[in-house]
């Protein structure tokens, strides 16, 4: 084996490292660590020098990781995650604690629930920053890998060495705009698939738990717009005739805006628990002990503001 002399390295160099792997883009590895964009070139630089390998290679679109970085970049993350609860591993102070916390999130949870932590972030941990970053169809692995600290969303199963806990049931409910020409009658199922509808999907492809259950009955709606995120689809509901089918706690944050209606969907949807994940390794961590009680917390004060408003 190689014989390594750390004192001739900057161990920092490994933080740009993880960094410019995780994003395979210098700009926004710059951003992340805080840096001028010319300051991680040069990281980037040493690091092919240090690891005699490119490490970031030209690809369609940006970079991609070289074969050598492929096969670093896992044990990257696990030491680096390590020396960080190793550092912190006697005590965590939130009010003097900085850095970012990472924290994977459907984009309409994340609307719903991220005001009232970054609130809770402001009172007792003012130092700290968030980065909120979709789940996508990865986000177990990202755990498992630290990339992120943890996730809220809606778990159906989980592997070995991922913890988690329910946090908040939802109920999906029907928004309209007020005085949509629909609030003159009753919404029964046949006029509910006669209208127009807006679906949230991230990916654009697939089926919405509205048309699952409808194409268990038989049925099918007209979704005549799909959009990538929740505040496209409120803007464009309040200034159109379609509507769309959404988790309760975010209808009531829309309908407190005075420009829309809420309705229970003339249909059974059941209801839908969302969750929140971990890894075991950071179980102990008083770092993500504080962090887990926060987002626990704004669950919290979410739901009082939800009963409040309504």
């Amino acid at each position: 084996m190689r014989d390594v002399n750390l004192r001739r390295i900057d161990l920092n160099l490994l933080v740009a490292l993880e960094a410019l792997l995780d994003e395979k883009n210098v700009t926004r590895a710059a951003d992340r660590l805080g840096m001028s964009q010319p300051a991680a070139s040069r990281a980037l630089g040493r690091l092919r020098t240090l690891f005699s390998d490119v490490l970031l290679v030209d690809g369609p679109g940006g970079y991609v990781l070289s074969s050598r970085a492929e096969e670093v970049h896992p044990a990257l993350r696990r030491i680096l995650a390590g020396v960080g609860e190793l550092l912190e591993a006697n005590s965590f102070d939130p009010a003097t604690a900085t850095g970012r916390i990472r924290l994977l999130m459907p984009d309409l949870q994340a609307a719903a629930l991220t005001p009232h932590l970054l609130a809770r972030l402001a009172r007792e941990a003012p130092s700290l920053d968030l980065d909120i970053v979709a789940p996508g169809t990865n986000g177990i692995e990202a755990l498992e890998h630290g990339v992120a600290d943890a996730m809220v969303a809606l778990i159906d199963d989980a592997p070995a060495g991922i913890r988690r806990r329910s946090l908040y049931d939802e109920e999906l409910v029907t928004l309209m705009r007020a005085h949509h020409p629909a609030l003159t009658e009753k919404l029964t199922l046949d006029r509910f698939l006669a209208l127009e509808h807006i679906v949230v999907s991230v990916t654009g492809v697939g089926l919405a738990p509205v048309d699952e259950v409808l194409a268990r009955m038989g049925r099918t709606r007209r979704v005549k717009l799909r959009v990538p995120n929740f505040f496209a689809a409120v803007e464009i509901a309040a200034r159109s005739d379609l509507i769309m089918t959404l988790p309760s706690s975010l209808a009531r944050a829309a309908a407190n805006m005075r420009r829309f209606v809420s309705l229970p969907p003339p249909l059974d949807l059941g209801s839908f628990t969302m969750s929140l994940a971990w890894h075991a390794r950071q179980q102990d961590a008083p770092r993500h002990i504080w962090l887990r009680r926060a987002i626990v917390a704004a669950v919290m004060d979410m739901s009082s503001a939800i009963d409040v408003g309504s």
